[in-house]
């Protein structure tokens, strides 16, 4: 039985042992230094200037019109075809960044183009002979100032990378130059005479309400500066593009070509720099 009895002794030694070592452990954990863990700073109050480059692969004209004027009454005749080229924008502004998600800033946007629509109808040219038809083409340049208030929610930052999403209000300054309207005579059932005949059209400006959704990613390329990448739909309103010409001395008023708003489908880029 004396094995026993040692076998149990020393069972008994260990297991105070450990129980000793277990709660010096504890203590030591108690007494271990308080660990915290702090959010990245992102700026918050800062002021920011931004500027940006967009490129619209993907534009909407709506379906633009215009109107004639025959013995005292006005008909509207749509573009068969019309088109709105040269797809690049730029953009500057000025921002705060209130909290960690959210920011707001007031941008300035430039971009041209220029308009091309055609159209063909049944009455003869002027000056044509009965039983042709009449093939339109009108042309115009156009150049558009944009002002816009802009509000952004950024979510998380994840290895330097913040997605965002945002959306803005305003108005743009739509300015078009004078369209040029070409008449072609198609003979059909009757004989064309002259040459194709060209007029021209005073170009208006006027003031559109302009609304924009956007979403991107901006990426830290260090403390102050960040790079933004994102899509931006904007939609400017419809209104005027050019007057009557030589229909006024028949007694033609107001409008004779109306757009129907211009929407952008913008890839962007830029760079935002806060203080």
């Amino acid at each position: 039985m004396d094995w026993r009895n040692g076998f149990c002794g020393a069972a008994f030694g260990a297991g105070l042992l450990l129980s000793g070592s277990a709660f010096a452990a504890d203590e030591d954990l108690l007494n271990a230094p308080e660990i915290t863990i702090e959010k990245e700073a992102v700026g918050t109050g800062a002021i920011y200037v931004r500027g940006d480059i967009g490129f619209a692969p993907w534009r909407g004209e709506g379906d633009p019109y215009y109107r004639t004027f025959s013995a005292g009454s006005y008909a509207s005749v749509p573009f068969d075809n019309a088109r709105f080229d040269k797809p690049f924008a730029g953009s500057l502004g000025v921002g705060y960044q209130f909290t960690d998600t959210f920011r707001a800033d007031l941008t300035a946007e430039y971009f041209e183009g220029r308009f091309s629509g055609s159209s063909l109808s049944v009455a003869p040219c002027a000056g044509q002979g009965a039983g042709t038809s009449c093939a339109l083409s009108t042309g115009a340049d156009y150049s558009a100032l944009g002002l816009m208030a802009n509000a952004y929610v950024d979510f998380g930052t994840l290895a330097g990378f913040t997605p965002y999403v945002g959306a803005g209000l305003g108005a743009t300054r739509l300015n078009w130059d004078t369209a040029i309207d070409r008449a072609t005579c198609l003979a059909g059932g009757g004989a064309c005479a002259g040459t194709p005949v060209s007029r021209s059209y005073e170009g208006r400006d006027s003031w559109r309400f302009t609304y924009a959704l956007m979403a991107g990613v901006s990426y830290d390329l260090s403390d102050q500066l960040k790079l933004d990448v994102g899509y931006r739909y904007s939609h400017v309103a419809d209104g005027e593009m050019f007057g009557f010409g030589a229909e006024t001395l028949a007694g033609a008023t107001g409008d004779k070509g109306f757009d129907d708003g211009l929407s952008r489908h913008e890839i962007r880029a830029g760079l935002r720099f806060s203080f």
